[in-house]
């Protein structure tokens, strides 16, 4: 019967590279703690290692916020309101007929 792959979140995986680099514990007890093979907590310590500085690369902007127009926006804006208080203006009209 064939053995099926575990599948870790990254969430995890961030943990145990963590507690890989504080070695307070070794490879072989955070293996035996996790239940994993040392050289996959190794595998994920070099990994998160390697990619820490995007964690601080554009710090400021969101992906939300990326490539929005903020004029576009101002301008609907602008739009709106004056729609806004031209039916505000027409509806006290049409009230009072």
């Amino acid at each position: 019967m064939k053995r099926t792959r575990r599948k870790f979140t990254s969430a995890f995986k961030s943990k145990v590279a963590i507690e890989a680099l504080k070695e307070r514990e070794t490879l072989a007890v955070l293996a035996e703690r996790f239940e994993l093979h040392p050289n996959q907590i190794s595998q994920w310590k070099q990994e998160f290692l390697e990619n820490s500085s995007q964690i601080f690369e554009g710090k400021n902007t969101t992906k939300e916020t990326e490539g929005i127009d903020t004029e576009k926006l101002y301008s609907k804006i602008g739009k709106l309101e004056m729609e806004n208080e031209f039916l505000k203006k027409n509806l006290k009209i049409l009230g009072k007929l």
